[in-house]
Formats: C-alpha cells, sequence, structure tokens
C-alpha cells in the first residue's frame, strides 16, 4: 500500500508547539507518511538552533531549508522569502509530498506556499481567516488561503472571511485552534519543577512577556519598550520572563532592549531564547497575566483562564475572551491594565468563561481529514461567488 505523504513545514518554535499533536498524529498512523521541513528560526543559531526540539521530541527532519539573513530589514526579509523559495523548490522536488501543511501568516510560510502553488501540490491551511491589523502577516494569511485547497479554520467567523475570499465551504472545517490539544494533552509542570528547569525563581507572582514588532505600522519598538520597563519598575513584587521575538524586521532591536533590562535586573528578569512549548505553557498557567502582543495571549492563555495584557494593533481584529486587557503603548493605560489583575470580578468572570474544542481532539480530526480527502484536481479549484 502507498502512503499519503503529508509534509509539514515549520519555521519557529511557537509554530512548531501548535503542530506538535498533528505531527504526532500523523507520524502514528500506518497509513500516512509523516515528512517535516524545517526551515527559518529553527536553524538560526540566534534564535536557539530549535531544529534540535524537533529531533528530541522523535521526529526526524526530512529537509532543512536555509533562507534567513543576518538583516531584520525589511529588505532583509523579503530576500529571504526569497532564498526561501529557491530552497523549498528543491526540497519539495525532492520529497514530492502529496499534501503540505501551512500554520498562520509568517513569511517562512509564504515562500513555502508560493513554491507549493507553482509545484502543484495541493496545501491545508491552519488558522486562516483571523486578522493582525498591525502586521504583514494579515495580508500573508490571506494570500496563502488563496493559495491553497483545504482549510482548517479556528472559528465561525473566521470561516466566514475565509468564504468571502471565495473559497468553497466544502473545503473548510472549523476545528478550533489545534494549540488548544497541547493544554489539554500536556502535563503541566508545577512551579517548583518549572523554577528547577530555568533554574531561575519566580516567587509569588510574575508576568509571562513576548513583545514583537509591528510589521505594518513601522512604528519603532524602542519608546514602547521603555514604557513597558518603566511600568514593570513601579511593580517590582512581580518577576518577569521575557521570550526572545521573533525574526520579523525590527525583532533583533526589540531583543537587545531587553537583553540590556534584564542584565540591570538579573535577580528579577529572565530573558529565554526559547522555552518549549511544555515549559511556555506551564508558566502561561502559573503566571499572573501573559504580557505583550503575542497570538498566544489569545489564542491559548483563556483556555488556562489566565488574564492577558495586550499591547498595540498587532493582533489587532483577533477575537478577544473576557480574559483580555487591550492598551495602548501608554504608561497610564498600562499601569490602569496591571491594576485590573487586583479586580477580585475580573478574576471570577475570566475563571467561569467557556472556551470551545476543548476534548484533546483537534489533531486527530485533522489528521483524519488530511487522510481523507479527496486529492485528484484538488488544484484546480473555482473562486467561490457569494450568492
Amino acid at each position: 500500500m502507498t502512503k499519503r505523504k503529508i509534509c509539514v513545514v515549520t519555521g519557529t518554535r511557537a509554530e512548531y508547539g501548535l503542530l506538535y499533536w498533528l505531527m504526532k498524529e500523523i507520524q502514528a498512523d500506518d497509513e500516512l507518511e509523516l515528512q517535516i521541513i524545517a526551515t527559518g528560526q529553527h536553524l538560526s543559531p540566534e534564535f536557539g538552533l530549535t531544529y534540535k526540539n524537533i529531533e528530541a521530541d522523535g521526529f526526524a527532519i526530512n529537509a532543512k531549508v536555509e533562507m534567513l539573513l543576518s538583516s531584520d530589514s525589511p529588505v532583509g526579509i523579503a530576500k529571504s522569502v526569497g532564498l526561501g523559495t529557491i530552497g523549498f523548490a528543491d526540497a519539495l522536488a525532492r520529497l514530492q509530498p502529496d499534501i503540505m501543511v501551512l500554520l498562520g501568516d509568517r513569511f517562512e510560510a509564504l515562500a513555502a506556499a508560493q513554491t507549493a502553488m507553482i509545484l502543484r501540490i495541493p496545501i491545508a491551511h491552519i488558522h486562516g481567516g483571523e486578522s493582525t491589523e498591525g502586521a504583514i502577516d494579515e495580508a500573508i494569511r490571506h494570500s496563502i488561503t488563496k493559495m491553497s485547497q483545504i482549510h482548517f479554520v479556528s472559528e465561525p467567523e473566521y470561516r466566514d472571511r475565509v468564504i468571502q475570499l471565495g473559497e468553497n465551504p466544502e473545503s473548510i472545517f472549523e476545528v478550533g485552534a489545534v494549540g488548544i490539544d497541547n493544554i489539554v494533552r500536556l502535563k503541566l509542570l508545577s512551579l517548583q519543577d518549572l523554577e528547577k528547569q530555568i533554574n531561575f525563581s519566580l516567587g509569588k507572582k510574575f508576568f509571562l512577556v513576548t513583545y514583537h514588532p509591528e510589521t505594518l505600522t513601522g512604528k519603532s519598538p524602542v519608546e514602547a519598550l521603555k514604557t513597558l520597563f518603566a511600568v514593570f519598575d513601579e511593580f517590582p513584587e512581580y518577576k518577569l520572563i521575557f521570550t526572545q521575538a521573533n525574526s520579523d524586521a525590527g525583532g533583533r532591536i526589540i531583543n537587545e532592549q531587553i537583553e540590556a533590562y534584564a542584565k540591570k535586573n538579573k535577580e528579577r528578569v529572565l530573558l529565554v531564547k526559547s522555552l518549549g512549548q511544555l515549559r511556555y505553557l506551564s508558566a502561561m498557567k502559573l503566571c499572573a497575566a501573559v504580557v505583550g502582543n503575542s497570538s498566544s495571549g489569545l489564542l491559548e492563555a483563556p483556555v488556562l483562564h489566565v488574564p492577558t495584557i495586550n499591547i498595540g494593533d498587532r493582533q489587532k481584529g483577533r477575537k478577544r475572551y473576557l480574559s483580555v486587557i487591550d492598551c495602548n503603548e501608554d504608561k497610564q493605560q498600562l499601569l490602569s491594565a496591571i491594576q485590573s489583575l487586583r479586580d477580585s470580578k475580573f478574576l471570577q468572570k475570566i475563571q467561569s468563561m467557556e472556551i470551545p474544542h476543548t476534548d484533546g481532539k483537534i489533531a486527530v480530526t485533522m489528521k483524519d481529514m488530511l487522510k481523507q480527502a479527496e486529492l485528484s484536481n484538488i488544484c484546480q479549484k473555482k473562486f467561490y461567488d457569494l450568492k
């Protein structure tokens, strides 16, 4: 029997964490062959060479596509997309997958998608239809949607948006946010075990902080970070875990600023390149709040009933749960947001939130759909017109 080859592309630590259980389900199915292409930040010493984490989890990487330049300017990112396209062309021509799986909206995924489209390899896209108005990811996500044939969306309104983009409703499946499976299926660490693994004392209260550049607005992150640091200084009772910004344009500036702040506050601030999924979710469960502008504050934190202080416009357009406090890069707004964490009524509302798709079977559902999808002539799709 010929196995159906499912090729999963991953370029960042966060993306891999979301894809983990889907990859495990594909790997365990006797009728499927899992192929993995690692690219982007996974192959960079600056971001922790996280492809080693993939291998440590029991996966074999079939191809490594080098594409990151040392520059994080818009020109550098654009050139990285070009390098990625060349690398993916060679990798996909050799691997000949039946379906390629892409998650989200990053420039690494754009390079993979446009290559697969030209090679007539069907694409299954995860998390389409969402909106991040403060980042170029917005346009990249919708572009990948148009190049894809199978769509796994997390919410009904995102399904509607994918239909608006001209995709046939029969190709769109509302399965939930795949990262929820991690929260349900992983046995998260206790505070004591987490502190031991990161070799840092977190005390009674701490914030989990991730701040990425707003690539669409072009705003410098330096002043915003100075404001954020000043606000943190007014709450010395909270310790801080910072995870590095990603490789988007402006990411290195953010990491330099955070590194300098961490050096000045060694007893209180921990900066890590990558926590890994288990430690990151464990820290999220235990923290007083997730702070910054990472999508995890809007997707995973609500499942754990943990507050999120979401800063700026990067995640503007995504669905909000009651646990999310939105504010600008303004000192008074940030101070007010942290003060809200002391509101017992607010905290009680968070604990009573109902989150759908928490049965731990999202990855199983997606794997079954990939296995059963009819692939003959799938690349010859028509534009679906709204009636």
